[in-house]
C-alpha cells in the first residue's frame, strides 16, 4: 500500500506500548505488568473495529525504555516479540502503521510542558543513543510495506533552528537504514502548526510532515490533572472568549492563547502548515488532536466537529488521539476518574457519538 497517496484517516493506539505508566497509575490494582498488558490492551477485535470504521491506518506510539534496557540499550527480546505480533496483526487486517518514537533517550514531551530543558538537544550522547534505537527500529520495520517511521513525537527544542538541525541528523540516519520507508517529520514545540513557518523541508520525496492540534490548550486541556497551573482549571465553553491570566508568569511553557475563539480562529491555526504544503508540494497531516473527556460534553463535541470539518475542507489527513484511555479515549476502561461519564454508559464503555463523528471526518 502507498499510504501517502491516500488521505490519512486513523486513530492513535497510545497506551499500548507507550505511556504505560499512565495506564498503571489509573488502575494500579488491575495492572498486570507490562508484558501481559501489551498482550491484552489492544485486541484483534479492536483492530477489526477500527478497520470496520473505514479508517486506513493507526499511529502506534512506543517509548524506547520498554524495548531497550540499561546503559547499553540492550534489546528486550520479549517486548520486541510482542511488538512484532502487534505489527503483523495490524498489517494483516489491512491498516497502515505510523510507528512513532514517542519518548527517546533524553526527551520527554510532557516534561517539556513543565519548562524542563530536554538534554536530547544539548547533549550529543543522547542523540547517539536515539540513533542506536532508530537503527534497530528502522532495520526491523522499515522494509515492511505499509509502515511509516516517525522520528520523534512532539519535539520541544529551545529553538526551531536547533530542531531543524537535529531532525535532519535523525532523518538521514534513519534513511540509511530504511531507504524506502516513508518517514514522518513534525514541527517544533509539540508539533505546533504555527512552527511550520520555520520548519525546513528535507530533500527527499518520501516524507510526511506532521502537526498536532490542541489549540487552544486552555480549552482542550481544561481541568487536566497533569497540568498544575490553576489557569488551566477553569470551565471554558466552545466557542467562547477566554480572559487572560491575572499573572502571566505561569510555571509552564504551554501557550496561553486567550481571547475569542471560534471555528474561524481555529482555521487560522492551520495556515502555516497549509502554506508549507502548498509551497513545497508535500503531504501534511494532523497526527494528534482531541479534547480532554472531562470537558463539558457539548463544548467537547462542538470543538471536534469544527476541527474535523476544517480537516475535510483542507483535505488534511489525521490520526485522532486516542482510541483507548489516556483521558481522550473513544473507549475508557479502568479510568476511575471517568467511570461515571455518560458517553461511556454502555457495556463496552464506547463513546459511540465520538466514534461516529470521527468516521465522518
Amino acid at each position: 500500500m502507498d499510504i501517502l497517496k491516500e488521505r490519512l484517516r486513523g486513530l492513535n493506539l497510545g497506551g499500548w506500548f507507550s505511556q504505560v505508566d499512565c495506564i498503571e497509575e489509573k488502575d494500579p490494582q488491575g495492572f498486570p505488568g507490562f508484558y501481559k498488558h501489551a498482550e491484552m490492551f489492544i485486541s484483534e477485535q479492536d483492530l477489526m473495529r477500527i478497520k470496520g470504521w473505514d479508517f486506513n491506518h493507526v499511529r502506534l506510539p512506543i517509548d524506547y525504555f520498554n524495548f531497550f534496557k540499561g546503559e547499553n540499550l540492550a534489546q528486550d527480546k520479549l517486548a520486541f516479540e510482542l511488538l512484532d505480533k502487534a505489527v503483523e496483526k495490524i498489517l494483516n487486517i489491512g491498516l497502515a502503521i505510523i510507528l512513532d518514537l514517542h519518548k527517546c533517550p533524553g526527551h520527554d514531551f510532557h516534561q517539556g510542558t513543565l519548562g524542563g530543558l530536554q538534554p536530547f538537544f544539548t547533549d550529543w550522547e543522547f542523540r547517539e543513543e536515539a540513533k542506536k534505537v532508530w537503527s534497530v527500529l528502522a532495520e526491523r520495520y522499515g522494509s515492511k510495506n505499509g509502515i511509516l517511521l516517525e522520528i520523534l513525537n512532539e519535539p520541544v527544542a529551545p529553538s526551531s533552528e536547533i530542531w531543524n538541525n537535529v531532525k535532519d541528523e535523525l532523518f538521514w540516519h534513519i534513511r540509511k537504514a530504511a531507504p524506502k520507508a516513508p518517514i514522518v517529520v513534525g514541527s517544533n514545540r509539540w508539533n505546533n502548526p504555527e512552527d511550520f513557518k520555520d520548519l525546513t523541508p528535507l530533500e527527499d520525496d518520501n516524507v510526511l510532515y506532521s502537526f498536532h492540534s490542541y489549540q487552544p490548550v486552555i480549552f482542550t486541556h481544561q481541568k487536566a490533572a497533569w497540568i498544575p497551573e490553576p489557569y488551566f482549571h477553569q470551565d471554558r465553553p466552545w466557542p467562547g472568549s477566554y480572559a487572560p491570566p491575572q499573572n502571566r508568569n505561569v510555571t509552564i511553557t504551554l501557550p496561553l492563547e486567550d481571547g475569542a475563539w471560534d471555528k474561524n480562529r481555529l482555521r487560522s491555526t492551520m495556515e502555516n502548515a497549509l502554506e508549507f504544503r502548498a509551497k513545497y508540494n508535500v503531504p501534511v497531516a494532523c497526527n494528534e488532536f482531541g479534547v480532554y473527556v472531562q470537558v463539558e460534553r457539548q463544548s467537547q463535541l462542538n470543538w471536534l466537529r469544527d476541527f474535523t470539518s476544517l480537516l475535510r475542507e483542507a483535505d488534511v489527513g489525521f490520526s485522532y488521539w486516542n482510541y483507548k484511555n489516556l483521558d481522550f479515549g473513544i473507549i475508557s476502561t479502568g479510568e476511575s476518574l471517568h467511570k461515571d461519564l455518560p458517553q461511556y454508559g454502555n457495556p463496552e464503555r464506547l463513546d459511540n457519538e465520538l466514534a461516529e463523528l470521527l468516521r465522518e471526518a
